[in-house]
Order: C-alpha cells, then sequence, then structure tokens
C-alpha cells in the first residue's frame, strides 16, 4: 500500500491538547489487530485473564491495558497509546479548524508542563507561560498523570471553563480559570517598522505558514523592507516539511536544512530551491520556542549565519509516527530523532542564543482572573503578583503579599485613575483594567524584540 507521509513537529493544542513532539502521519489507513504465533506467550496471558479472573473482564481494556504496558516499558513521554476517545481529540490537533484553550504541554518526569501558548488564544490571554506547571486540573491531582489523561480534562467545548492550579518558577502558585474557545487559524503575523525592518512573527508550522510567509515576506518587500526579524517565541512547532520549505527562503540552495536519524541512519534535508530573502534578519526565540521552531532557528544560523537572540529553547529533538486501529485507537511511537545541519541534537539541551536578551521580571507574572476577589485582609502569592503588577505601572506598591491598608489605598487610586468603582478590592472591571494595562506595558516594552532590531540594524549596515 503506497504511503504518504508528513513530518510534523509539535502539535498545535486544541481541545485535545497534545504534547509537543517532531511527529510523523502516516497515511495508510486503519490497521487490523489479529494473532500471531509470537505473541503466543501474550495471547495466553489475555486468555487466563479472561477465562479464569474471578470478577468479569472487559476485552477492550484488557487489550488496551497491555498496549500501554508495552508502550510505557519504553519509559518515553512522547510515545502512548490513545484510545477511541483521545486518538479523536488528537486528531483534532491537526484539522483545519478546533476549539481548546490552545496552549502546548508535555510530560516531564511525572510533571504536565506549558511548552508555549498560542498567539491570540485563551490560554495567552490568560497569562500561562512556558514552563508552567500544572498541578491541578479542576481540583484534580496532575501529579503521575500521563499526557493523555491530562489532555481529557483539559479539553472541552467552546463557552465551557477549565481552572488550572499552576506552579510557576519564581512566582508560586496561583489558580487559573480559562474559557475555552476557538483557536485562530492564522499563523503568520506582519508588521513594518518606521525603520523599514519587517517583523514577522511565525506562532507555529500549519499546513499553509509557508504560503503565508511567501505573502508576508512579499508585501514587506514592497514597502520596502531593509531586513527581517522573525519571531519564533512561544512556537511549539508544527509541519516539518513546512519548516524545512520557510528555512529554504532564507538559505541557500543545496545547503542543509536539517538531519533525521533513524537507528544509525541519516537522511539529510537540503534547500530544494534559490533563497527567496536576501535582506538581513535575524531570528527571535524563547523558551517556548519548540521543534520545527527550532529546527529552523538552528538551519538559519547554521547554513545562513543569521543570529538567534533571545533565550534558550525548548529542546524537543525526537520523531514520532502515529498508526491507526480499526477501533479508532492509535498508538504514537518515537521512530528517530533530527539534527541541526552540523549533527548536533539538541533534545533536552536548547538552543543558546548568540545574543541573550531577557523580558521585563513583570512579564512572568501570573494572570488574574476578574471573577476571583482581593481585598483587605487577604494574603497569598496572587496578591504578591498583584503588588507586582502596580509597581510595574508606576505605583509605589510593596510586594509582601499582604492586603494591607497601604496596598488598599493603591488599588483604590488605580480605580480612581481610571474611572473604575472606587472600593479598594481588586475584582471584575478592576482586574481587567489592570491585567490589560501590563499586556499594554509589555507589548510596548518588549526587550527581546528590542535587542533583535538592534542587532539587526548593526547587521544591515
Amino acid at each position: 500500500m503506497k504511503k504518504q507521509m508528513k513530518f510534523v513537529v509539535a502539535i498545535l493544542v486544541t481541545a485535545a491538547l497534545s504534547s509537543a513532539i517532531t511527529f510523523v502521519i502516516t497515511k495508510q489507513g486503519a490497521v487490523s489487530v489479529s494473532g500471531d504465533e509470537k505473541f503466543s506467550k501474550l495471547m495466553a496471558a489475555y486468555t487466563k485473564v479472561k477465562d479464569e479472573y474471578y470478577e468479569k473482564t472487559d476485552d477492550q481494556k484488557l487489550v488496551d491495558g497491555a498496549i500501554q504496558g508495552m508502550i510505557a516499558s519504553l519509559d518515553d513521554p512522547y510515545s502512548t497509546y490513545m484510545d477511541q476517545e483521545e486518538a479523536e481529540g488528537f486528531n483534532n490537533t491537526i484539522s483545519s479548524s478546533f476549539e481548546g484553550i490552545g496552549a502546548q504541554v508535555e510530560e516531564k518526569d511525572g510533571q504536565i508542563l506549558i511548552v508555549a501558548p498560542i498567539k491570540g488564544s485563551p490560554a495567552e490571554k490568560a497569562g500561562l507561560k512556558p514552563h508552567d506547571h500544572i498541578l491541578k486540573v479542576d481540583g484534580k491531582s496532575t501529579k503521575g498523570m500521563s499526557v493523555n489523561k491530562a489532555v481529557s480534562l483539559i479539553r472541552g467545548k467552546k463557552g465551557t471553563d477549565v481552572q488550572l492550579h499552576l506552579n510557576r518558577q519564581g512566582v508560586g502558585n496561583v489558580d487559573v480559570t480559562i474559557t475555552r474557545d476557538t483557536i485562530p487559524l492564522e499563523t503568520v503575523y506582519a508588521k513594518l517598522t518606521k525603520d523599514k525592518i519587517g517583523e514577522i512573527q511565525i506562532t507555529s508550522f500549519a499546513e499553509t505558514t509557508s504560503k503565508e510567509l511567501d505573502k508576508a515576506i512579499d508585501d514587506l518587500e514592497k514597502k520596502g523592507a531593509k531586513g527581517f526579524v522573525i519571531d519564533l517565541r512561544d512556537n511549539p512547532g508544527g509541519i516539518m516539511t513546512e519548516a524545512i520549505e520557510m528555512s529554504n527562503d532564507f538559505i541557500d540552495k543545496g545547503k542543509v536544512i536539517m538531519q533525521v536519524e533513524e537507528k544509525g541512519k541519516k537522511q539529510v534535508y537540503k534547500a530544494e530551491k534559490e533563497r527567496k530573502v536576501h535582506q538581513p534578519a535575524v531570528v527571535l526565540v524563547n523558551g517556548g520556542s519548540a521543534s520545527a521552531a527550532e529546527i529552523m532557528a538552528a538551519a538559519l544560523h547554521q547554513s545562513s549565519g543569521i543570529q538567534i537572540v533571545g533565550e534558550k529553547t525548548f529542546g524537543k529533538g525526537t520523531v514520532q509516527n502515529a498508526q491507526n486501529y480499526n477501533d479508532g485507537s492509535s498508538v504514537k511511537l518515537t521512530i528517530a530523532k533530527w539534527l541541526t545541519p552540523d549533527g548536533s541534537w539538541i533534545h533536552k539541551k536548547g538552543i543558546e542564543p548568540q545574543v541573550k536578551a531577557a523580558l521585563p521580571s513583570y512579564a512572568k507574572l501570573p494572570y488574574l482572573s476578574p471573577k476571583k476577589s482581593y481585598e483587605l485582609n487577604d494574603n497569598g502569592d496572587e496578591v504578591k503578583a498583584a503588588q507586582k503588577m502596580f509597581q510595574a505601572l508606576g505605583y509605589k506598591a510593596k510586594a509582601n503579599g499582604e492586603y494591607d491598608q497601604a496596598f488598599q489605598t493603591i488599588v483604590k487610586s488605580f480605580q480612581t485613575d481610571n474611572d473604575l468603582k472606587v472600593d479598594g478590592i481588586l475584582t471584575g472591571d478592576t482586574t481587567t483594567v489592570l491585567m490589560t494595562k501590563i499586556q499594554d506595558k509589555l507589548k510596548n516594552n518588549d526587550t527581546q524584540m528590542k535587542k533583535a532590531i538592534e542587532v539587526l540594524k548593526k547587521e544591515m549596515k
């Protein structure tokens, strides 16, 4: 049977909320599950349990359990067995439209972690950050939980809420309530600065992203772009062939873009066409740049000399494929690893930028839900986070985590300054305006983008 393969490098989180992976979709139809003499021991155990266990057994659960056991023995968080419901949700993650919170997660050392939120998604609006540790989903602990199980708890219909109890390094524990919604499908956002620098943000690598990028480049060049910043921050990856196609825009024909190694054998992917972009460029990354984003960043640096600016990337360097079965279930299995042009494996290491740049400290503060209320005599990490937000906005708040009279006075001043109800309580419209002002301040003080432009301007001289 003819096989058509697509390499996918980190699945967009949707209603199914999948883990970040380098992925191969094998379109070869469902495979029947049948007996084989090589599995006589397995079949004998199955028959014994089915016939002799003292209580009634479920055939499907026995089969599912056997497969789950095989996959679990690999001790690989990116290899997993999905039942019909989980597989259906997983397939939704690569469809043309979807609903969910719009974040990418992975299981690491028994913890469920955020890889990156998707631009414009509920997760981004709620302030989720790379490496946030999800402790609970709607009150249920995720300790030792598989990604698929976490997925089943987090996903849901548009308009419904899910509460995540998170731990953020340097901040502490916070509760975030997120309303699920339709995830935006546009993956490339571009604008031209007054200095004729084209800022191109790529949020994922979907089926049409290379076409979106080409259009963005053409439009910016028509407007006189003299250089480009390729913003791959919080990009969890996507289709690998798209990453290769897009990298070719910045790399000379014949140069290596990436390699895939499987059981000692390497397949080298090279630029197959003439480069599209001849203006200077830089790549901007952070800890949420994973898989396909890392492929593109490494390719542009190693094969085209383009500098990388920002923070160390996520570090995802393995390849998976999926096999569907007649009962609707699926096995997702690691089959290879991908390498940078010079043969380096960045798995669990990430890519270090040539020029380091961080965002202001308030960028890591958690989202405060307008549905929650904070008032006099309250205390805790969320109060402390709010105090740091007021500090960032110029108010003389002490970040001690205590909602004392001094902090109440500051909240009242903020309410007065913004024509809000003056009651000294941080909730509702007051919280909404506070979060909006912090987000606006961050957009206007993007220190990483400023550094990238500074580096690019030196290249443009």
